[in-house]
């Protein structure tokens, strides 16, 4: 299960919103696995509504903050602006962190957005419970 505060989930909405009509991308961290207590929103390189890139350089920065916070990333989030939230086959290629929870966000009804959650390792997916605190 992956426990995320209300205000960590309404700003992984709003960004991904604010990036529409491309995805949008970040990472999640906490003191320990399944707990989130930071969201950071990263800039989607490809700029494109099929699929995401973080920047490598943002990315580094970030991890510097999380051990200057002494927290893990243990979340990465990624909207789907017109599918359903279930990773794609890219998607799933491309999940490297067998660890961490795959957090993804179906604008298809921008009005309704759905947030579903995957661990995946060996390009085998497994939905996981998400508890909103």
């Amino acid at each position: 299960m992956l426990i995320l505060l209300k205000r960590i989930y309404n700003e992984m909405i709003q960004h991904a919103k604010s990036g529409y009509p491309n995805e949008a991308c970040g990472i999640l961290a906490g003191p320990k696995p399944g707990e989130v207590s930071d969201f950071f929103p990263m800039r989607n390189m490809d700029e494109s509504s099929i699929s995401y890139f973080m920047d490598p350089k943002e990315q580094l920065s970030i991890f510097k903050k999380l051990r200057e916070k002494k927290i893990e990333m243990n979340g990465i989030f990624h909207s789907h602006v017109a599918s359903e939230a279930y990773p794609s086959q890219k998607d799933v290629r491309l999940a490297f962190y067998p660890d961490v929870s795959y957090l993804i966000v179906s604008l298809s009804d921008r009005q309704k957005p759905h947030l579903r959650s995957f661990k995946i390792h060996n390009e085998t997916v497994k939905e996981e419970e998400i508890k909103i605190a």
